[in-house]
């Protein structure tokens, strides 16, 4: 399908540890699309905030910048479509 990111990764079941994305620019948002059925929460350690992660949230950031994570989650299967530009081409 057309999208304006030029990377996308498919996460399905696992625990996403803290970490920014390397490859993303730093001027631009990423975003990170949640599907499943889990009850998931997303952090991001710079602002110290939690948000709630639910199937259907779209969250965009600035990836490259802040620091994010999916810790482990109680129940459900989570799909998470991440979205993003690269660095090396929109730098």
């Amino acid at each position: 399908w057309p999208s304006i990111y030029l990377g996308i990764d498919v996460i399905v079941n696992q625990e996403t540890p803290p970490h920014i994305n390397q490859v993303s620019a730093p001027s631009l948002l990423d975003l990170v699309v949640s599907l499943g059925t889990h009850d998931a929460q997303f952090h991001i350690s710079e602002l110290g905030t939690i948000f709630c992660y639910q199937p259907g949230t779209m969250i965009y950031l600035v990836g490259k910048l802040l620091t994010h994570a999916v810790p482990k989650w109680e129940t459900g299967e989570r799909i998470a479509l991440a979205h993003y530009m690269k660095d090396a081409v929109h730098g």
